[in-house]
């Protein structure tokens, strides 16, 4: 695979790339003895939703292109954020099912490392790294990083250890001598933290890598489009990867899908098109009855948008054969999970000790 390819496989549905220089510079130094590191981090916080469809394409993308990809389980860092009951057990169980989870979705369990920030926080280094961070980085910038967390700036107010968190992030890549760093949207702020660290301490800079965030079924925020990412706190916002095929037609039926080209990105229904069902599947067919116009196949997004915003596809026929399509996608997570349920069950059992 030339560097070109590897640019195209690693590049597409990425949102954001800072810098497209960086990423080539460092392909062209790319060799079997000499592979480039990446990671992504996630909170386990709960059951997952098809929002992971999007990171787990990017991860078999990264591990393809001759990365070391580590997924990395921010127990610790769920822990200062409150998850799971600020449990430390429960998070980390549910960090098991989620190892489950990108498994059931198509990633390769020995084609990447798993870790948790417990691994690494025992490291004096790592809490230098901490300190020096913290020295080159305003309160206020770290203040408006808390939004990777979910959080205000003023929840820094009631629990001082939010502050840490962004910091903590930023210290983690550095940690693991990461080369790319991959996340959503909504983690940008503290990869844009950590490169400006990097500059500052004259330490390795970052790649960062972002996927677009795939809209909650109620609808995004123009101005804050974080805010409208679907969510495992709002089970009606999103559909999560067990759901039954009659939930996830029902969901979609009343998911918001507005006829506007200046709404696109916050239609849930298009952009589960353009961001799952398009990169999964070879060609989609819109079914639909014969007196209005029969079913229709497509093998682009940008063909199906345009006779939706045309007025020749009904949102109905839309969500009917997204949810279809899904149905899918999702069967062979429905055969994992029924062989080698123990993990899930496990972190069911905790969500009912929480009254979820």
């Amino acid at each position: 695979m030339d560097l070109e390819e590897r640019f195209r496989i690693l590049t597409r549905n990425v949102e954001e790339l800072v810098t497209e220089d960086e990423l080539r510079g460092l392909l062209s130094k790319l060799s079997s003895k000499n592979s480039p590191r990446a990671y992504i981090g996630f909170e386990p916080s709960g059951l997952v939703h098809i929002g992971w469809l999007i990171s787990a394409s990017k991860i078999r993308d990264l591990v393809d292109a001759g990365f070391q990809v580590t997924v990395f389980w921010a127990d610790w860092h769920a822990y200062i954020n409150d998850k799971l009951g600020g449990d430390i057990d429960n998070i980390r169980t549910c960090a098991r099912y989620m190892e489950d989870c990108f498994e059931a979705l198509g990633v390769p369990r020995d084609k990447v490392e798993y870790r948790y920030a417990s691994d690494i926080l025992n490291d004096m280094r790592y809490w230098e790294k901490v300190i020096k961070i913290a020295k080159v980085t305003s309160l206020s910038r770290v203040r408006r990083a808390m939004t990777i967390m979910g959080r205000s700036e003023d929840d820094a107010e009631l629990d001082s250890s939010k502050l840490f968190y962004p910091i903590l992030q930023a210290a983690d890549i550095f940690a693991m001598e990461i080369d790319l760093a991959y996340s959503g949207m909504d983690q940008r702020r503290a990869h844009m933290l950590a490169r400006d660290a990097a500059e500052k301490l004259g330490w390795n800079k970052p790649i960062a890598m972002h996927t677009p965030l795939l809209p909650g079924l109620r609808g995004g925020n123009r101005m804050d489009p974080a805010s409208g990412k679907m969510s495992k706190s709002d089970p009606d916002s999103g559909i999560m990867i067990h759901d039954s095929f009659e939930d996830i037609k029902r969901k979609l039926r009343k998911a918001y899908c507005p006829p506007e080209r200046e709404e696109e990105d916050r239609n849930p229904v298009l952009m589960l098109y353009r961001l799952v069902l398009f990169p999964r599947l070879e060609r989609i067919k819109i079914s639909r009855p014969e007196k209005f116009g029969g079913s229709i196949c497509y093998d682009d997004y940008t063909s199906l948008r345009e006779d939706y915003f045309s007025g020749e596809l009904h949102p109905a026929d839309l969500k009917d054969s997204a949810a279809l399509c899904l149905a899918l996608i999702l069967a062979p997570v429905k055969e994992y999970f029924d062989s080698k349920p123990e993990n899930y069950e496990s972190l069911k059992e905790v969500l009912r000790s929480l009254g979820r």
